[in-house]
């Protein structure tokens, strides 16, 4: 598998896109979470997998000693003269580092699994950073007194960071505003073995049944007394330990004649060890450097077949927890009790054990997974590189302009171009995004399909003026939105509708008129309607409230029904008959080239000077203008001088799957709490492309991140009706769009109001125009 070890002196040149990923675990140790994304992004990446330095009292000057692994991937370790102090090893890494990404041409990536080598490479500059946190560094034994203190600052420098655990992933979340969960995957096809097929390891084959086996980094997370007290109450069974001995004395291992320490084993030869076992053990000790863990080896171990018996660590017990084939248990003795009950399991529970975790493992690949890592980090390095090519456009151009339009979504383009096209003044766009047109941006991904990047944007109105208008600027494909919830096992028409009903409840309702008594029949009559709760038990009772609005309410907005105002359910009717269409709006339509192609047609005038990536407050102090079209959060033009006004965020997941077509319908919902996302899209069904593969968009709420949705409550109106009175003083800024005017619009809706706010404008320049003549309007 490995090429024979070499030492160059820099790397051939190579335009590929260059992660240097900084680990402190060896590559040949055992292979980890590291090594599983770093192989497979070696595919479209050159990826240098950087170690920590080893001091050799042999050398005199440092040097960097190169491993070729597979295509794409060097394991580079630096070996650093022996008696260095801490300033002298930082400025020789960082001399090590320089010459070997000065032999690459392409972007470059910074990838983190410690943040203890920030210091040293923080100064040579990446385009990307990435910070993947697979483990609580600072609780484990050794760990720097610093780290947390390094952590917090990799965190702030970091474009996009992960955690390779649910709990990881809680402790971290709010700060900052690029996090994701991401567990650890497994390779199914490496670990789900035949028995019958799979040659014995020869170390293994004396050993008597039943077997319990581990395999992994053996240190202060295992707990050596549970362990050594299980081979005391079963001296029958044979207990397989393999991996190697770290950070604690070998010594402190317990030596009953049934425990068989194999020591390490190749990554290559685990399933073949494994898939002789019995049982899966994870006896985790439950102590500082267990209480973020999440066990790589949890889903490896059911993908070999087996049955797992852990301790209570936190991740564990939540992904795992409920399904047949792990048992949880606190001692020695709960861990042979619940052993003794799985060996006697029958044939039947064994194949039933199969199957549930082949359905929980389905989404859990790591070839997946790192697919969705791949795609986020080629488009940020392709909006670092668009913001580049943008940005100069501000040089050879006016320093002075007419108006300053901050934000380049709907509310922000059409300003642009009407007061451009329609009033003739010159305009500077600027968004502090990579891209142009908002949430509504649209792309190509690595499988070429069309994608939305900030989740789905279906076109609806039923205003023929405001599709003339972006007629000027895009054709279109006709598309009538359809949206399916998952329900019960079944996948139903949402809105609800006679079909859902029968479909849902094993009905017969035939006509308009049956639906209609039905929903009368299950009406819950709440008085005066105070908030979405009333709007939607008052419609359809308190079942279908609770199976379709209830939990996905919580989710989207992270509050219940009963605390949002009345106007948030109005959205989504009920109906009575069987129109599966989500709109029912006279024109249904989709650009077709695509929303960011239609924004790029709007801004192509010669009027209109556009810069991406940089925000309002970052503008040189040299450019100036006469009037400013303001579509971002209000709050924060006003410094948030009155507070800040609430929103709910979104964090998208995109994957590309390699089947055609992965649900039937554009869209399906997940009302459900226990799902973590709120639905997902498909986008073939909304551009109409062919193709042999198929991208998807899990949408998952968030309290931190952009600001999509503002919170309809009380508290939040009142706020901005204060905001809003400070607006109104401002006679050089037009406050414009749904973050400008905290409402929440559909696209047609941000394009009437704009359109209608231009006009407005032009009308009072013409008059000022005509003032400065001395001309006075007539009455």
């Amino acid at each position: 598998m490995h090429r024979p070890f070499q030492h160059s002196q820099t790397p051939a040149p190579s335009a590929r896109p260059v992660i240097v990923c900084f680990s402190h675990l060896r590559w040949d140790l055992v292979f980890q979470r590291p090594q599983h994304i770093m192989s497979r992004l070696s595919q479209s990446f050159d990826v240098i997998y950087w170690e920590e330095p080893r001091f050799d009292p042999q050398s005199d000057q440092p040097r960097l000693e190169r491993l070729a692994m597979d295509k794409g991937l060097v394991r580079a370790i630096p070996v650093l003269p022996a008696g260095l102090d801490a300033a002298a090893t930082e400025q020789a890494l960082r001399t090590l580092l320089q010459a070997e990404v000065a032999g690459h041409a392409g972007p470059l990536v910074y990838w983190y699994y410690t943040p203890m080598m920030l210091a040293f490479s923080a100064p040579v500059r990446a385009d990307l950073i990435v910070y993947d946190c697979m483990d609580e560094l600072a609780n484990f034994a050794f760990a720097p007194g610093d780290i947390a203190e390094r952590e917090t600052e990799l965190i702030a420098r970091a474009d996009l960071v992960l955690c390779g655990g649910r709990s990881l992933y809680e402790a971290r979340r709010g700060r900052h505003a690029n996090i994701q969960c991401f567990p650890s995957g497994v390779d199914i096809a490496h670990f789900a073995r035949d028995a019958g097929q799979t040659a014995e390891p020869e170390d293994q084959t004396a050993l008597p049944r039943p077997r319990l086996g581990f395999y992994g980094v053996i240190d202060e997370r295992m707990d050596l007394e549970l362990l050594g007290e299980m081979a005391r109450l079963r001296p029958d069974w044979a207990f397989v330990m393999i991996g190697p001995v770290v950070k604690i004395s070998p010594d402190d291992l317990p030596r009953p004649a049934n425990i068989h320490w194999l020591g390490g084993r190749d990554y290559g030869q685990l399933p073949d060890y494994a898939v002789h076992w019995d049982i899966a053990l994870m006896p985790f000790a439950r102590n500082a450097s267990t209480r973020f863990i999440s066990p790589t080896k949890t889903p490896e171990y059911m993908a070999s077949g087996l049955p797992v018996v852990s301790t209570p660590i936190k991740d564990v017990v939540d992904t795992y927890g409920a399904l047949a084939s792990i048992r949880i248990a606190e001692d020695a003795a709960g861990f042979v009790a619940a052993c003794e009950d799985l060996l006697a399991a029958s044939d039947r529970d064994r194949r039933a054990w199969r199957a549930e975790a082949s359905e929980c493992l389905a989404d859990k690949s790591w070839n997946g997974m790192t697919a969705r890592i791949a795609q986020q980090l080629h488009d940020g390095l392709a909006a670092r590189q668009l913001s580049r090519i943008t940005t100069p456009r501000l040089a050879p151009r006016r320093r002075h302009y007419d108006v300053l339009v901050v934000g380049a979504g709907f509310a922000g383009s059409v300003m642009a171009e009407r007061i451009a096209a329609g009033s003739g003044k010159s305009v500077l766009v600027i968004d502090k995004r990579d891209h142009i047109g908002g949430n509504a941006f649209d792309h190509r991904d690595d499988a070429g399909i069309l994608v939305h990047k900030y989740g789905p944007h279906i076109f609806h109105t039923n205003s023929r003026d405001i599709v003339d208008y972006l007629s000027r600027f895009t054709g279109w494909r006709p598309y009538e939105h359809r949206v399916l919830a998952a329900v019960d096992d079944k996948l139903v028409p949402m809105p609800i509708n006679r079909t859902t009903l029968n479909r849902l409840y094993g009905l017969n309702l035939a006509d308009d008129a049956a639906a209609e008594a039905y929903l009368k029949s299950v009406a819950v009559d709440v008085g005066e309607i105070r908030n979405s709760r009333d709007t939607v038990v008052a419609q359809v009772g308190e079942d279908l409230y609770a199976r379709f609005f209830q939990g996905y309410t919580r989710k989207q907005w992270g509050v219940d029904p009963t605390e949002l105002d009345k106007s948030v359910a109005a959205r989504v009717p009920a109906r009575t008959n069987t129109d599966d269409r989500y709109f029912t709006d006279s024109y249904q339509c989709m650009p077709d080239q695509g929303y960011t192609a239609m924004f790029q047609a709007m801004l192509d005038h010669p009027q209109i000077d556009i810069v991406t990536g940089i925000s309002h407050a970052d503008l040189p102090d040299d450019i100036t203008w006469d009037h400013m079209v303001w579509t971002g959060p209000i709050d924060e033009y006003f410094g948030h001088d009155l507070g800040k006004l609430p929103y709910r965020s979104l964090r998208f997941q995109h994957e590309t799957l390699e089947t055609e077509q992965a649900q039937p319908a554009a869209v399906v919902n997940y009302p459900d709490i226990k799902t973590p996302y709120t639905r997902i899209t498909e986008y073939k069904h909304l551009t109409g492309q062919e193709a042999p593969v198929t991208s998807i968009t899990r949408e998952y709420p968030a309290d931190e991140g952009d600001p999509y949705y503002p919170v309809p409550n009380p508290a939040a109106q009142e706020m901005y009706r204060r905001y809003a009175t400070l607006a109104r003083d401002c006679h050089d800024v037009t406050f414009v769009g749904r973050l400008a005017t905290y409402r929440y619009y559909n696209m047609d809706q941000i394009v009437g109001q704009a359109l209608a706010t231009w006009r407005r404008l032009d009308a009072r320049w013409r008059l000022d125009a005509l003032a400065g003549l001395g001309v006075v309007a007539a009455e």
